[in-house]
């Protein structure tokens, strides 16, 4: 998943939960925190032997978050792959980074594969065309990179944020 922090955008994957102990990657940096939400929207954390207390404040939708954290505020937003598909269908994704791995931005079926791994790709080039609700839509990148593996086959039905493709960015 996508999260803007700011100005700055990262991908995050939660790689395993047990009870209080996290562990999280964020681009691709590895973080094992102990994590313990508190009743009054208050999170308590605990990184490489230092104590963090965040005050969380989200909206309704519950993608976008105000965090208090050390005197200072930021405002946290969770980009989901449909917005982020819809900003590119849109042509909005200029400066918009290339993720690592391409997921599934709603339920579809994969149509039609292009590329194999170890192609190298430009900005704009169509990787695959998906099918839903009766609508075929390609899914371009937005930065030059390469294709490292492909995670599904011509014919799939798929579910929202299942990785279809993984990239060298």
């Amino acid at each position: 998943m996508e999260i803007q922090v700011g100005n700055k955008t990262v991908d995050a994957t939660l790689l395993s939960k047990d009870g209080n102990n996290v562990r999280i990657e964020i681009d691709g940096k590895v973080y094992d925190v102990d994590v313990a939400m508190l009743d009054n929207g208050t999170c308590s954390m605990i990184y490489d032997g230092n104590s963090y207390s965040a005050e969380l404040t989200k909206n309704s939708s519950g993608k976008h978050y105000q965090v208090n954290l050390n005197y200072s505020t930021y405002q946290i937003d969770m980009l989901d792959s449909r917005a982020k598909y819809m900003r590119m269908r849109k042509g909005k994704a200029t400066n918009v980074a290339q993720a690592d791995t391409i997921a599934a931005p709603m339920p579809c079926k994969i149509v039609k594969i292009y590329v194999k791994p170890g192609d190298e790709l430009k900005e704009g080039d169509t990787v695959l065309t998906m099918e839903a609700m009766k609508m075929q839509s390609n899914y371009k990148v937005t930065s030059a990179c390469s294709v490292k593996e492909i995670l599904v086959a011509e014919g799939d039905s798929v579910r929202v944020e299942q990785p279809l493709i993984k990239l060298n960015v």
